[in-house]
């Protein structure tokens, strides 16, 4: 990756969230609605990307993060009446304290063993949400109400449009400059080395196990923010966001938008989004134009979106 100046590597990440806040003015009430879920969904495939695309681990069970996050904050509300601002801390706590467990169990696993145990531990969660239905809801989960915040002395309602744009605005940014941050740093050369080749990084001298498991906490935080912040936003809780879907789709995200991309994430989520939206309206079979838009992706475009324009053009992309 030929190197460039950190200036022009910020400004462009600044001049995307730039674009994003400016998209509001102009976007219709459909599409300001759907980029608002698209940004909270690209946090957490930000998240998901600094574990698959920076350290080389793919998880199938990060599903169990962002349901974190989002029990956490939403039974928080729930049942003991807090305010949003003490129930998103409570959903990051409830993420950190997740990623921490599924770090210490998997601290010395790797490849496809990695797979397979978070796989289980999510799927593992997923049937503790179902068996305790009386306080979780189950799949049919609950719904929150009357959400806002209070700013100043004046209240803002999270159900308002703009509010719910800008916050799911800050929240993607807020992910996306960790991300960055974390990608730059001596940290994500580190990672990067774990990526490529494990053994010979710990043969220069690198506790590599901490590492990865640095890089599970930071994804897993991560993940557990968005949740949170998708449950305040969209004032519902259930099971469904910690079934196995909810762990593919970033995966799949990040694949199509460019794994090892900062941007491929929100690209990823963007355009999956909206293939699925409109085919959804032609047909009952949208899967089928899902699946041929990925095998074209496999076949064609590889890197992913973002990956793909960093080979061919823009070298420098992190």
């Amino acid at each position: 990756m030929t190197a460039a100046r950190p200036g022009v590597v910020l400004g462009l990440h600044l001049a995307v969230l730039a674009a994003l806040a400016a998209a509001q003015l102009v976007l219709p009430a459909f599409h300001h609605g759907m980029l608002a879920r698209i940004m909270v969904l690209a946090a957490y495939a930000v998240g998901y990307n600094l574990l698959l695309g920076y350290v080389g681990l793919m998880s199938l069970g990060h599903a169990m993060f962002f349901a974190a996050g989002m029990y956490g904050t939403g039974l928080s509300i729930h049942h003991l009446g807090a305010g949003p601002g003490v129930g998103l801390v409570a959903g990051l706590a409830a993420g950190l304290i997740m990623a921490l467990a599924v770090g210490l169990i998997t601290l010395r696993v790797a490849g496809p063993a990695f797979l397979i145990v978070t796989m289980m531990l999510a799927q593992a969660f997923y049937l503790a949400t179902l068996h305790w239905n009386e306080i979780t809801g189950g799949d049919q989960g609950f719904i929150l109400r009357g959400l806002a915040l209070e700013v100043a002395g004046q209240r803002f309602a999270l159900a308002a449009p703009a509010v719910k744009y800008n916050v799911a605005l800050l929240t993607f940014a807020a992910c996306l400059l960790l991300s960055l941050a974390v990608v730059r740093s001596p940290i994500g050369r580190v990672l990067r080395a774990l990526r490529e080749n494990e053994e010979r990084t710990r043969l220069l001298g690198y506790a590599t196990a901490r590492y990865r498991f640095f890089a599970l906490v930071v994804s897993g935080v991560l993940a557990a923010a968005a949740g949170s912040v998708y449950t305040l936003l969209f004032s519902y809780v259930g099971s469904t966001f910690a079934g196995i879907l909810y762990s593919i789709y970033p995966l799949l995200w990040t694949l199509l938008g460019g794994a090892g991309t900062t941007l491929g994430p929100l690209v990823g989520a963007l355009v999956m989004t909206y293939v699925v939206d409109i085919t959804s309206a032609w047909t009952t079979a949208y899967l089928i134009v899902v699946g041929a838009v990925l095998m074209a992706m496999v076949l064609w475009a590889p890197a992913g979106i973002v990956g793909g324009i960093r080979d061919r053009w823009v070298r420098w992309l992190p």
